[in-house]
Parts: structure tokens; C-alpha cells; sequence
């Protein structure tokens, strides 16, 4: 007897029994076929989560490598990350996620009657990432301190985390970050059969107070200030495709899901599905988490100088937009895309400022009734005067592309838009920030007297060198440069830079020719760039359909310009195209 079982595409996703009666002679006898399992299918055209597009469907459901973007808007940084949603026993794993986060939907756990909308089921797996009470998967380290678990920065995959997860009796693994947030939602919502994707922002603010303003404090020298709100250097969350039935849509469209617990002044917590188009039309009650999402693409940053008597001023400075860069894996490419046009218009044009305008009636109720002109103004008052106001234009330029090891060269413009003499002292500072926008350590000061003649430009080379920021940068490989007119001059100027140091690369080399259950080998090699020893030096390798669980090889102490070389042995067990991945740490990060 041949079968065939045709689930409706409202079936409730999970696992399904299939049993046999069968009566004979009166007897009746009942027999287990076997289980099965029914997932979302965006091949279908009759399921919400349908996609039309084959390319779109190959990138978004069937690729299990990914590439996380990071660093600053005008240093985007990339790394690899294995997603592996068709790695054995991942599919149990990931119907677990949604049994823990039954009682997210109260009263409907019992029949899983939410099963079959993907709305419901992306908003439990978002709780369930990491603001679950005592089940979530990951749990972000407080105050940077990650010493009872493992590095954030650690991971290359999300298939480690999920079994570490799973086997350890769904308690949550330590420790992650937004990106790894994001990605492993990405796997367990492609596994599902929901088409998925990792978006990175920059610039990203995390206000407590001001929904629509960022405020950042420095002091006279230039530091920058621990305060309430932080504006992350970059930060990833997860979109996904669906047609929303709850807003009468009748075709599929990507929802934001941000799976990082952020604080929104009521407490922390996670946001979405929220439809981007809404987000960029400012249509917020039309939505989950409308408001979180349109405010931290949309932010205003205003930079305070903070003197000695508690007195704070506004700098003249020239402030980036924040979420002015939106950023995914591009379909069938190593590239990025730009994605930015998809969350907002573009900035000044009258679209941006009617989404705006509307976005903020709805933030603010008392300015429900106000109009266009009245909101321009609050809003104009709220933001940083330019620098071109004061007379002088300032930025500062990378003279080179600093590696873990090499010194920092910077230039320093400065152009004098006036046709009268001008005479400013500055202090200068760098400090490291973390990806999340928290200050650290402030490692170098320095103070210079500038004259400019009239309309006279100047170039000042500035020079941080590795034995001054080498001490401090450990994990974080992001630091801010500030330089700041002393506020007894009159008007208070400021200028900074976002620096990313690149981390030394690892060299990956196959020595033969991969084959199906054939041993093969691979050469591994490092250079050890600092003129210092690496101290409790480790290789990690991973790589889907070729280590079945990660390898992890002790280097010990790696000398001055010592090149370290390892030969490594696997074993591909399933075919297709697989990506060997290896991360090298040690002491220094």
C-alpha cells in the first residue's frame, strides 16, 4: 500500500504520528507507521510565508552560510557564520524552542492551535532567544563580564549553541551578542520553513528616555562620558517573510524581529514582527513594537560637552544620522546590499519628514494636534549646531587601515570658512568603545594649539601607536577619537572618528581534494604580527558537513612574528558545498 498524505497549508507546523487500523474478522489491530513532520513551505503559494522568487528561496531557506556584518558605518568589517538549519537533529531542536515557549501564548499551549501562523510562532522563537525568564538560549553578558562562559565573539555558527542548549537541559548558553542573537533566530526560523535573513544597522541608539533623541556626554578632554542612553556602534536583528493575516495582507513582506533584549525605559525586552514598511511610512499603531523600531532608525544625536559645574553645552559639531545604513547578505553573493531605502525615505526629502512627522504624533500624544511647522522647530532646537556655523570645518581621516599590532595614523583637517585669524586650543583623546556602545578605558591625551589664517586650510598628522592602545583593546577592537576646543576659547567644536583595528587574518589551505566519507586534509596557519608573545593561543574549527562538532586545537605560547602551522584531518559526511571555518584567540583577544 503506497501513501500520500497532502497537509493543508493552515496544517500546525511540528511533528506528526502516523498510525494504521486495521480490522479484520471482527479484531482490530493498530499499527504505527512511523512520524513525520510538517513545516512552513515557501514554495507554496496558499502558505503565508510563500516567496515567488527561486533565487530568493535558494538564499533565504536552503543556504546554511551566512556573513555577519559589523565594525562602524565607515569601516564595515565582515565574518562568516555557519547557520546549519539542515544539520542532524536540529529540526527536534528547534519544535523544543517552540514547546518552552508554549506559555508565551497563555491558554493556547494546549493545542498548539498558534502552530500554524507564522506570526505567532516568530514572536515565541523571538522570546525565546534570550528574554525568556529561565529557558532562553543565550544570555547576554552584564557589564562585559564574560568570564563564567564563553567569549561572544567566540562563535561560528549557531548549531554549537542550539545542542549546547539542548543537551544542557535548555538552561542558557553563555554568552552571545546581538549578532549571535540574530543568527541563531535566522537558523531556527529557516529550519521551520520561514524564510530569513540577519540585518546589521549603524549607528544604532538605545535610548531609556527621549524615544526620538540620543544623547552622548564628554568631558573637557574629550571622554566620553558613561550616561543612560548608548548608541550602539552597530547592531543586528532578524527579518523574516510572511504574509500578515492580522493586517489583511494578502501577499508575503519581510517583518523585523530584533531578538536582543533592549531597554526601552518599562524594562528590557525584544521587539517584532513589526512590517518594515511600516516602519518607514511611520504607521506605528499598525504594529508590534512600531514605535522601538522607528525610533532607533530614525534618532536624532545631539553631543553635550559636560564642565566642571555640572553645566552642559551643546557642541558644534556634524552629528552621522542614526540607522542611516542598513545592511544584509546580498542574494547568491558575498557582497552586501543596501537595505536602508526598505526601513525609510531619503533623509530631507518630503516623505521622510510627512513619515516622520506622523511617526512622532503617535511617540509624543501631546503633539497629536500640532503642526508640520510647530514639530520642525521643537525639533530644530533639539539638535546640534553645525560646525560650518562656527566658522571652521573639521574631520578626521584614516591615513592607513590599522592592523592588531600597527600604530593608528590619522589626519586631521581643519579649514578656516571665515576671512579673519583663528586661534583654538584643542584636546585630543581615544578611548575604547564596545560594539554596544559603552565607554572604556581613555589611553591617550593630548593637547594642541591651532592658528588658521583666513580661509587657510591645515593637515595635522596625528599618531596613536600600538603600545598605547594595545593594553586596552583586548576583545573590543573599536576606539573613538575626539579632539575638543576648550570651552574658554568660546564656542565649543567638536570632532571624532570610530577606528576599527583588523584582527590578524588565519589562512585556511586544503591539501587535497574534498570527497564524500574520504578523509581529507587541510593546512591552518597563523602569524603572531605583535612584537610580544601570545599567550594561550587557540585554534577553533568548525564547519558543517565536516565536523560533526567543533575541533578545537591548543597552540600555546606563539613568539614575536612566529608562524604557527597545523595540519588537520576530516571527514566530509554529507554532500554539498560546506565552508571550514577557523578562529584563533589568545590572551590579547
Amino acid at each position: 500500500i503506497n501513501i500520500s498524505m497532502f497537509p493543508p497549508s493552515n496544517a500546525c507546523i511540528g511533528r506528526y504520528i502516523l498510525n494504521m487500523q486495521i480490522t479484520s474478522c471482527g479484531h482490530t489491530y493498530q499499527r504505527c507507521l512511523g512520524d513525520f513532520y510538517v513545516l512552513f513551505n515557501p514554495w507554496c503559494a496558499d502558505d503565508p510565508v510563500y516567496m515567488d522568487n527561486q533565487a530568493h528561496r535558494e538564499e533565504y531557506i536552503l543556504n546554511e552560510h551566512g556573513i555577519l556584518y559589523e565594525g562602524v558605518h565607515k569601516h564595515i568589517t565582515s565574518r562568516p557564520w555557519h547557520f546549519g538549519q539542515f544539520e542532524d537533529g536540529l529540526l527536534d531542536i528547534c519544535l523544543k524552542i517552540l514547546d518552552m515557549g508554549a506559555s508565551y501564548h497563555h491558554g493556547s499551549d494546549r493545542d498548539h492551535c498558534w502552530r500554524n501562523d507564522p506570526v505567532h510562532v516568530s514572536m515565541v522563537v523571538n522570546h525565546m532567544i534570550s528574554s525568556h525568564t529561565t529557558n532562553s538560549i543565550m544570555k547576554i553578558p552584564e557589564n562585559n563580564d564574560y568570564l563564567k562562559g564563553t567569549k561572544p565573539f567566540c562563535w561560528n555558527g549557531s548549531v554549537p549553541i542550539l545542542q549546547q542548549w539542548y543537551n544542557g537541559r535548555c538552561r542558557p548558553v553563555r554568552y552571545g551578542y546581538c549578532g549571535s542573537l540574530a543568527s541563531v533566530m535566522c537558523t531556527v526560523m529557516r529550519c521551520l520553513g520561514i524564510p530569513s535573513r540577519v540585518v546589521t544597522s549603524f549607528c544604532f541608539p538605545c535610548s531609556t528616555e527621549n524615544p526620538l533623541g540620543i544623547n552622548e556626554i564628554f568631558d573637557c578632554t574629550g571622554k566620553n562620558l558613561c550616561g543612560k542612553d548608548k548608541l550602539w556602534r552597530y547592531h543586528c536583528w532578524n527579518e523574516s517573510w510572511m504574509a500578515r493575516r492580522d493586517l489583511n495582507q494578502c501577499c508575503g513582506d519581510w517583518q523585523c524581529l530584533d531578538p536582543t533584549p533592549l531597554e526601552t525605559g518599562r524594562g528590557s525586552a525584544c521587539s517584532g514582527p513589526t512590517w518594515v514598511r511600516s516602519i518607514r511610512e511611520g504607521e506605528l499603531d499598525l504594529d508590534y513594537d512600531g514605535h522601538h523600531m522607528f525610533s532607533r532608525v530614525n534618532s536624532n544625536y545631539v553631543g553635550w560637552l559636560s564642565q566642571n559645574n555640572a553645566k552642559k553645552t551643546k557642541f558644534f559639531c556634524d552629528a552621522w544620522p542614526c540607522g542611516q545604513h542598513l545592511i544584509t547578505k546580498s542574494v547568491g553573493s558575498e557582497q552586501f546590499e543596501d537595505i536602508t531605502g526598505a526601513y525609510k525615505y531619503e533623509l530631507g526629502s518630503v516623505k521622510n519628514k510627512e513619515a516622520y512627522f506622523r511617526a512622532y504624533r503617535r511617540i509624543h500624544p501631546g503633539y497629536c494636534n500640532a503642526s508640520n511647522c510647530h514639530i520642525e522647530r521643537e525639533l530644530s532646537s533639539l539638535k546640534n549646531p553645525f560646525l560650518s556655523d562656527s566658522g571652521i570645518n573639521m574631520r578626521l581621516k584614516m591615513a592607513n587601515c590599522p592592523m592588531y599590532g600597527e600604530d593608528v595614523q590619522l589626519h586631521w583637517l581643519l579649514e578656516n570658512l571665515r576671512s579673519e585669524n583663528k586661534n583654538l586650543k584643542f584636546n585630543l583623546c581615544a578611548q575604547i568603545i564596545t560594539y554596544s556602545g559603552c565607554p572604556m578605558d581613555q589611553f591617550w591625551k593630548d593637547s594642541v594649539n591651532v592658528t588658521l589664517g583666513p580661509r587657510e586650510v591645515k593637515k595635522i598628522p596625528l599618531c596613536i601607536s600600538y603600545s598605547q592602545y594595545g593594553p586596552y583593546l583586548c576583545d573590543h577592537n573599536i576606539m573613538k577619537v575626539v579632539a575638543v576646543s576648550d570651552p574658554e576659547c568660546g564656542e565649543v567644536l567638536m570632532v571624532s572618528r570610530d577606528i576599527v583595528i583588523n584582527r590578524p587574518p588565519v589562512i585556511v589551505k586544503l591539501l587535497s581534494q574534498p570527497r564524500l566519507k574520504v578523509p581529507c586534509t587541510a593546512e591552518i596557519s597563523f602569524c603572531n604580527p605583535l612584537q610580544e608573545d601570545m599567550k594561550n593561543c587557540v585554534m577553533t574549527l568548525e564547519g558543517c558537513g565536516l565536523f560533526k562538532e567543533p575541533m578545537t586545537i591548543d597552540l600555546g605560547t606563539l613568539a614575536s612574528n612566529q608562524q604557527a602551522r597545523t595540519i588537520v584531518e576530516f571527514t566530509p559526511y554529507r554532500l554539498g558545498s560546506h565552508r571550514l571555518l577557523a578562529n584563533f584567540g589568545c590572551h590579547k583577544f
